[in-house]
């Protein structure tokens, strides 16, 4: 079985940067993370064992007990900072530069006059730091939740890990059900994730199966197993080396891989090696753990 790697995967820049910051953080017991850093078990794992409390996200307007909190590669809105300002707490911010952009870019259609569309998954932790600090917005995950909003100008922008073919099907969609608009449309996906999706798209013309590894709650890793399923590929999201079932590779002579931009090179790598041991047979061995 031949095992062809994706010509861009894995970890982004503003990841390795947020990952950087944290783990190099000299007091990770005074510091709470406003969130999770990056939707990624074994990152998430280790940030715990080093002592740093994390806010669910599900609930972040929670009490924080630090005097440090540390905001996530996803952001937050500017009202959310300035409230933690104001309860005492020093901020250390680890936002990828591309979605603080996004942020810059619905400030400015709003101040335009414009009743912004968000392009993206409703409840993501980058959407709702997104729409934080506007007050006339929609968030449409698809061509299927467009509508006529009844504005007379628009502005749209999109989560940077939005498909560039979802955003410009919902453009469509957009524009048609909005037809006497003045839209203005600002394309805030962000390259790494344009890179990974081209880079499958390309890997789908060569494999019968891709293995597609990240958190289970990454949106840019289930949009990658969508992409493939989308070209005709079977897609098996893991988490890791130990997720990997034979029976998924049962007469598939060539297997893709590819990972989401949280998922760390290590566990790449991991899963690589588990997948050749695949190949030469000897599938039942021991599963090398990432350091």
């Amino acid at each position: 079985m031949k095992i062809l790697r994706a010509r861009e995967l894995g970890l982004c820049f503003g990841v390795r940067d947020a990952l950087d910051a944290a783990f190099r953080h000299p007091r990770p017991r005074e510091t709470t993370i406003h969130g999770e850093l990056v939707h990624n078990r074994v990152v998430l794992d280790r940030l715990r064992e080093r002592g740093f409390p994390m806010v669910d996200e599900s609930d972040r307007e929670d009490s924080v007990s630090t005097p440090e909190v540390l905001i996530t590669a996803h952001g937050v809105s500017d009202r959310e900072r300035e409230r933690l300002r104001a309860a005492g707490h020093e901020l250390i911010d680890t936002t990828c530069p591309l979605v603080l952009r996004a942020h810059d870019v619905a400030k400015s259609l709003e101040a335009e006059g414009r009743h912004v569309v968000v392009i993206g998954r409703p409840g993501h932790v980058e959407v709702e730091g997104l729409v934080g600090d506007l007050g006339s917005y929609d968030i449409v995950a698809g061509p299927g939740d467009v509508r006529d909003f009844g504005r007379a100008r628009l502005g749209v922008v999109c989560q940077t890990t939005t498909p560039a073919g979802r955003v410009r099907d919902t453009l469509d969609a957009i524009e048609r059900e909005n037809p006497a608009a003045d839209l203005r449309f600002v394309d805030t996906v962000c390259q790494p994730t344009k890179e990974r999706i081209d880079a499958v798209e390309e890997l789908a013309e060569l494999v019968e199966v891709i293995v597609v590894v990240g958190g289970t709650n990454s949106n840019n890793t289930k949009q990658l197993a969508r992409l493939s399923e989308s070209r005709g590929v079977p897609a098996h999201h893991v988490q890791g080396a130990e997720d990997l079932r034979a029976e998924w590779f049962d007469g598939v002579e060539t297997v893709g891989l590819t990972a989401g931009t949280s998922t760390l090179d290590e566990t790449v790598d991991a899963v690589e090696r588990r997948l050749e041991q695949l190949a030469a047979g000897g599938f039942s061995a021991s599963i090398d753990k990432p350091a």
